[in-house]
């Protein structure tokens, strides 16, 4: 379940309102059940996996990337999985946390675990957006944002690229002021 928190710390978990305040800054955000196949969910329930495995989850949840291959143009994805026991994770992640763009949108499938985009807004106010299993955003090119993993530091999640070089963080000036409260309010 998503949950948008507002500069102010008004907080919301209806998709439907996190969809219709997401509107200004032309960020999507679906969900998009898994199977609950049991040889995948043990997949899924692993911290890590191999490059053999990685490749199992792909392919289970292909027909999500043949739509995106059709209707927007994808060309590539990949699996993304992180946790706790990576060495130097924090270091490996500090370069999403700060305000950045991309040329190209960025676009995330949670399957497992959780993170947290947060936005500049048009009218400069700041938002985050808890993101996890089962849902899908994407966040168009040359919007304002930054990544960061919740206290869980755990995730898996499939990235969509039409072009891996349109990818490359371009880091702006501003600072993030919204305090995340998210942490707290995440289940599970």
């Amino acid at each position: 379940m998503a949950i948008l928190q507002l500069e102010d710390g008004t907080t919301y978990t209806e998709l439907e309102e996190i969809s219709r305040r997401l509107e200004p800054l032309n960020v999507r955000l679906n969900y998009w059940p898994v199977r609950q196949h049991p040889e995948f969910q043990a997949l899924l329930n692993k911290p890590a996996l191999n490059d053999g495995e990685k490749e199992q989850v792909l392919l289970e949840l292909e027909h999500y990337f043949e739509q995106l291959k059709e209707t927007d143009g994808y060309q590539s994805r990949d699996l993304i999985v992180l946790h706790p026991d990576i060495p130097n994770l924090d270091s490996l992640m500090a370069k999403f946390e700060t305000c950045h763009t991309h040329a190209d949108d960025e676009v995330r499938y949670i399957i497992d675990g959780e993170g947290v985009f947060g936005f500049v807004c048009p009218d400069g106010s700041q938002m985050e957006l808890t993101i996890q299993s089962e849902e899908y955003i994407n966040v168009p090119a040359g919007s304002e944002h930054w990544f960061h993993l919740t206290d869980k530091k755990r995730i898996k999640a499939v990235r969509y690229f039409i072009t891996t070089e349109g990818w490359v963080p371009e880091y702006t000036e501003t600072k993030i002021r919204i305090k995340s409260q998210t942490n707290s309010l995440v289940m599970g």
